[in-house]
């Protein structure tokens, strides 16, 4: 899987899961902004932690520079974009990696905490993407990556705000991949479970020897590929890889003389019943299907 002539940014890269990934790529061919916070906005030196894993690119005779920005600071963000587009012309690949933790159990929270990790992991990557996608709409060739969680597909004690904010990623890859097609942009998620920074005290050591991000980059790299599907989560850990889907049980349909919320019980198991799942394309597909359900209904009973 080559990667020559594409231009990366990777955000959240100066460590863990970013810098695998991050490095993966640029052992590949691709030309890699190395992304993460800092005291400065702007080209990083090399006693940066972005400084050095880019150092660590060129040093194995990769293509990289550092470059630090807050994703949040949408300004800031546009910066970093129109530097790469006047270092290297184009912007191929987004991989939005970055991200915090703040965990505690919902009663005990504060909203700012609640806040700032949604601003982080969703705001973030909306930043971000939405500063490359008019590149990608022009050149008719993207490849971005969310960085979502099981926590916010399954759900995780303590992580009310780092779930809410890793669904929603998916719900704006789910647009964006529609939005995108036509364009010749795919918009995936990874799903990883990997050892870094932010997972360190929550998992066992013997499990966290497992979880290396270097386990995690494959999946990634493929998803950012010229091969990629779109509209997919991608699930990882531990050199395991899965997808994970959203589904719909078949449905059943009340007539309005049976609407009502008694129906909804005595009927509870035909409507959930997931035997045959239903894959739905958008939301607008669904309502479709809703509606031929009807239709096919009313004139079986005509």
């Amino acid at each position: 899987m080559n990667f020559e002539g594409k231009v990366a940014i990777v955000t959240g890269s100066a460590g863990g899961l970013g810098r695998s990934h991050a490095k993966a790529l640029a052992a590949r061919g691709a030309w890699v902004v190395v992304n993460d916070i800092g005291p400065l906005v702007g080209i990083a030196d090399a006693a940066t932690p972005t400084g050095v894993v880019a150092a660590e690119i060129l040093k194995a005779g990769g293509t990289a520079v550092a470059y630090t920005c807050d994703v949040t600071a949408g300004g800031d963000v546009d910066r970093m974009v129109a530097d790469t587009i006047a270092r290297w012309g184009r912007v191929d690949i987004l991989i939005n990696n970055a991200g915090i933790l703040r965990d505690k159990s919902f009663a005990k929270m504060d909203l700012v905490s609640f806040g700032r990790v949604v601003d982080v992991h969703l705001m973030g990557a909306v930043n971000c993407t939405k500063a490359v996608w008019p590149h990608m709409v022009t050149q008719g060739y993207g490849r971005i990556l969310m960085t979502t969680s099981a926590s916010g597909i399954y759900g995780n004690f303590g992580q009310s705000n780092y779930g809410a904010a890793k669904s929603a990623l998916v719900g704006l890859m789910n647009v964006l991949a529609i939005e995108g097609e036509a364009k010749g942009i795919r918009v995936n998620s990874l799903a990883p479970t990997a050892a870094t920074q932010m997972t360190a005290g929550l998992i066992e050591e013997e499990i966290l020897d497992l979880l290396t991000p270097e386990s995690i980059s494959p999946g990634a790299l493929f998803l950012v590929s010229d091969e990629a599907p779109t509209k997919t989560i991608l699930a990882a850990g531990a050199g395991v890889f899965a997808v994970a889907q959203m589904h719909e049980s078949e449905g059943h349909y009340l007539p309005d003389f049976a609407r009502s919320a008694e129906d909804v019980a005595a009927h509870w198991a035909e409507i959930s019943d997931m035997a045959t799942p239903v894959n739905t394309a958008s939301a607008f597909d669904q309502t479709k299907r809703y509606a031929e359900r009807v239709l096919a209904q009313t004139m079986v009973a005509s």
